[in-house]
């Protein structure tokens, strides 16, 4: 039963990311993931921009856009990222590479590679991380 319900998992990630990149054009890597409950702008969807092995929990909110500003900007999210549940990265941000993003933090900066972010404006809590497949932190102790 647990290898059926992994394949049809598998499955529908494949054709979620098959209609994101595709059928919007978002700029997503292969080995990323992006969890079903995650919202990713529509408005200006080949705004968006996601490396390799990095994973975008459940409520995050990936925006492109400001309707406010009336801007369309590129949002771009780095390589072995993890973006925490109910997150919010506002349009035009740039994460670096190896970053954590706590849950619940709202990314209006961009931010450097190699660390850890969180709160409301997020803001760098640790340096010189480093990290593995989807954004797990690699301990040197």
């Amino acid at each position: 039963m647990v290898k059926i319900r992994n394949c049809v998992r598998f499955v529908a990630i494949f054709i979620r990311q098959f209609i994101l990149t595709k059928i919007y054009g978002m700029d997503i890597s292969r080995t990323a993931r992006i969890s079903f409950g995650a919202k990713l702008d529509k408005t200006n969807p080949k705004g968006i921009h996601i490396g390799d092995e990095s994973y975008v929990a459940s409520g995050a909110i990936i925006l492109s856009h400001d309707f406010c500003k009336n801007i369309h900007a590129n949002t771009y999210i780095g390589t072995r990222c993890f973006i925490g549940i109910n997150t919010v990265v506002m349009c035009g941000v740039r994460i670096g590479d190896n970053c954590v993003i706590g849950a619940g933090a709202i990314v209006t900066k961009d931010v450097p590679s190699n660390c850890i972010i969180a709160g409301n404006p997020a803001r760098i809590i640790r340096d010189g991380i480093e990290t593995i497949k989807f954004g797990q932190l690699v301990n040197h102790e």
